[in-house]
């Protein structure tokens, strides 16, 4: 259940199928921990490389799967250097499934985005939703429009609605899951009343289960004067947690609340803010 620092993308899968967890060890990155500000610098150092590097892959139409997997381990890594400890667990759950599936989780940071890809690809084929600007992001709109994800203004709820139904299921139907955050913002405190029933409703429309996730990615904080370039924490544990597979009946409320309660527990489990 360890990290290994050496490893590749092909043996971090190996190990998330067989053993459905992932703990990273990092013994030897006390001194990064206690020089102020080198944990962000390294982070976001190398993380800018990354970007930049799939940008320019991704702007000459060479963006894989295979390179969207390889990158998202990278930074998984870059965590690390950068003295960060992963705790991913429940992977038994999507390993179990073999359909596609609709994840819906709570979203705390930029991170979510980063290390998802690697987690679930090395089970299933997957589409993000997310929201329009990420497409018009400077550098990134290049490897986001590439992953082909389901674009949503977050504007006009009835749109967005449709397009995440109707884009959705075609996803599903043709072997893809969806992940989904339904909140209207990313933020470190979960709010379950702003957390919206849009996951359950294309779960129940394709015909295919739910698997609820729990994140806790507050180790990249969300910034005061660009949100997406806060500070990094070493000293806060990220954790991830995929939830049994759950099946939507009548109106999907029932699934619904048991999505956000097992949000809800597994945040105030580690230590997270649940309103």
């Amino acid at each position: 259940m360890s990290g290994y620092y050496w490893m590749n993308v092909e043996k971090f899968s190996q190990i998330l199928k067989s053993e459905s967890r992932y703990i990273s060890r990092n013994k030897w990155l006390f001194p990064i921990k206690i020089i102020p500000g080198l944990p962000s610098l390294i982070y976001y150092s190398l993380i800018m490389y990354v970007i930049i590097r799939d940008a320019f892959i991704a702007r000459i139409g060479k963006y894989s799967r295979k390179r969207w997997n390889r990158s998202s381990f990278q930074i998984i890594k870059i965590i690390e250097y950068a003295g960060g400890k992963l705790d991913l667990s429940g992977l038994g759950y999507i390993s179990e499934h073999k359909e596609p599936v609709v994840f819906v989780s709570n979203h705390m940071s930029m991170l979510d985005t980063f290390i998802m890809p690697t987690i679930i690809l090395a089970f299933k084929e997957l589409t993000f939703v997310v929201k329009e600007e990420l497409l018009e992001y400077p550098i990134w709109r290049f490897v986001m429009k590439a992953t082909k994800p389901i674009a949503v203004s977050r504007q006009n709820p009835r749109e967005d609605l449709y397009k995440v139904l109707s884009e959705g299921e075609a996803c599903l139907k043709s072997g893809n899951s969806v992940f989904i955050f339904p909140q209207s913002t990313r933020s470190s405190v979960f709010d379950p009343d702003s957390f919206n029933s849009l996951g359950v409703k294309l779960a129940k429309r394709a015909g295919v289960l739910v698997i609820p996730v729990a994140l806790k990615t507050d180790f990249q904080e969300n910034g005061r004067f660009i949100k997406d370039m806060g500070p990094v924490d070493p000293h806060k544990t990220i954790y991830v947690k995929f939830g049994k597979p759950l099946k939507v009946e009548g109106n999907g409320s029932k699934t619904h609340r048991m999505v956000v309660e097992f949000i809800s527990t597994n945040l105030k489990k580690w230590g997270g803010t649940v309103k």
